[in-house]
Order: C-alpha cells, then structure tokens, then sequence
C-alpha cells in the first residue's frame, strides 16, 4: 500500500526529472539555429578564396593607369559577362560607365576593386598585373562609393577613420568638413560622435553617402571607383555629394558609373556599354551630336535632369496655367 507521503516523493521527484528534459526541448529550436550558424562560419572559414595573387608587389603610390586587355569575365560559367574586353584609362582620367541594367558597368568596377576574378585575359594596373600586387596594399590604394555603403556599429568619426585607423582626430574632421563643407555634420545629434547603429540604420541613405565619401577622402586613394554613388539619394543630398565629388575626383583616376546627369558631364570620357561591349565613346557634347545609343540613353535618363528640360517644362506648366 501507497503512503500519501511516498506518493508525494514520487510525484516531486518526478517533477525534478521532467524539468531538465522540458528546458532542453525548450531551447531546442535556438540550438538548431546556432548548429546552422555555426556550420554557416566554419563552411566561410574553410572556404578557399577565389581572388589569389601571383606575388606581393608594393609600390610607393599608384598613378591610376588602368588598362582591361582581352579581360573575360563571368559570375556563372556559360553566361559571359565580358568577353575579350578591352579598355585604355589615363592616370588621372575621369571616366564615366552608362548603359542599361546588366550591361557590365558594376562588373568592371568589381573587378577594379579586385572583388572578383577574371577568368580571361589581363587587367593591368600601372602596367603591371594585377594579380602581382600585395592584395590589403593595392586596396588602400582603391577607394570605393557603392549605391548603398556599408557603415559599421560605431559613431561615425570611427567609420570614417576606418579607412586609416591610426588617423587623428583633427584629420578625420578635416575629411568629414571637406565634404560640403561640413554643413551635414549639423544635422547629426552629436556631429562626429553621433552612433550609426547597426550598418547605419540611424542615418538616411544620402548621410552613409556622405560618411562613405569622408571616408575615401581620408583614405586619398589613387584609384577612385563610385557605383552610382547618387542614384538613391534625394536632389539636396545629390548636391551636397557633388561638392564632395569635385574635390574626390582631383588629381586621380575615376572610374564612375552613373545614372545621374550631373555625375556624367563631368567625366573627361563616357563609355556607353551593352552586353558588355563598347558601342561608344567621347564626351557628352560629342556622344549627343551622334546621335547614337548615348543620345537615346540621355532622352531616357538623363534629359528630364537637364536646366533647360526643367525650364522648358516650367514655361508649359505656366502657359497651362
């Protein structure tokens, strides 16, 4: 016969067994994504590079002759995106990429940059290869303004200063001050101290522009590469980014990809690309008289961004009225 007593030590101890296995099934769904995270960073750690390099070049500073020689390139094999290309770009010259979606501008960028590699031919930088260069020396030498910039956890006088970490306080703010003149730090809480958040959640899209361009001041890069660096922003924004481009793109190379007007006339050279070929080349004026692709692209894009379309469109608007 069963005691009330034993009955209640049964029960208690029971309960005292059950409970570890019910906290285990508990955290059994956030066990399992930890496993799969962490299967996620070993695969990344085992994961062998597809950019290698031949050697360790260094060299004092870089001129910015940028030279695509027979370069093939595909993200998937079978599905070319550049074959045979070729391309001569002067140190110190402004060129400017234009043509529609999945033409290769960001691609050429991309390999530039040494993001990706190339499958064919060479890509020369100061005529020497580029696979030759030491890879963290030549990416100091390449500052790059993509669409959306990547701003990490911090404030951001340490995202500016992530371009040379062992600059000084008064360096960084001279960077962040030569763009637009500094009249964006106003409009931070706490100017250069202000915190970003999490890749710049607490900053608009034009303000990580910004930072980003601080940051490539600071750098003074030889080789300047910006990825439609004004393509989301608002006209306000775009002025200010514009100030900043001028005093970016002096005295060094740029490679510019662009669907905003303003950026375009400034390069000393257009390229017009389609499925990864060169169908044309000059300068706006030249490209417009043409009257080629260039001058569809620019009725498409570029014509309603233009002084004169808006002036005109303005005295219809009043006429209308």
């Amino acid at each position: 016969r069963l005691s009330a007593g034993s009955w209640y030590l049964f029960v208690q101890g029971l309960l005292a067994f059950w409970f570890p296995l019910t906290s285990i099934a508990s955290f059994w769904s956030q066990f399992q994504d930890g496993l799969a995270a962490a299967e996620r960073v070993f695969s990344l750690i085992d994961a062998q590079p597809k950019v290698v390099q031949r050697e360790s070049k260094r060299l004092a500073r870089l001129q910015g002759q940028v030279e695509f020689r027979e370069v093939d390139f595909s993200y998937d094999s079978g599905q070319p995106v550049l074959e045979r290309f070729c391309l001569l770009i002067r140190p110190r010259e402004k060129v400017a990429f234009v043509g529609h979606t999945g033409a290769g501008k960001s691609s050429l960028v991309r390999l530039v940059a040494r993001l990706y590699e190339f499958q064919g031919g060479q890509l020369l930088i100061d005529g020497e290869d580029i696979r030759n260069f030491d890879l963290a020396w030549y990416h100091r030498q390449v500052g790059l303004v993509p669409q959306v910039p990547y701003l990490f956890s911090g404030t951001v006088r340490e995202n500016i200063r992530y371009a040379v970490p062992d600059a000084t306080d008064e360096e960084v703010e001279a960077a962040a001050r030569a763009v637009a003149g500094g009249d964006w730090l106003q409009d931070l809480p706490q100017g250069l101290d202000t915190d970003v958040g999490e890749r710049g959640s607490r900053l608009s899209l034009g303000q990580r522009q910004l930072v980003a361009l601080a940051r490539v001041l600071l750098q003074d890069p030889a080789i300047l590469l910006l990825d439609e660096a004004t393509a989301s922003v608002d006209p306000f924004t775009e002025a200010q980014i514009q100030e900043g481009l001028e005093l970016a793109l002096r005295e060094r190379t740029a490679i510019i990809v662009a669907h905003r007007l303003s950026t375009v006339r400034r390069a000393d050279r257009i390229i017009v690309l389609e499925h990864g070929r060169i169908i044309e080349e000059g300068t706006h004026e030249e490209l417009l008289l043409r009257g080629g692709h260039y001058a569809q692209l620019y009725n498409t894009y570029f014509r309603h961004q233009s002084l004169d379309y808006i002036e005109h469109a303005r005295e219809l608007g009043l006429q209308g009225g």
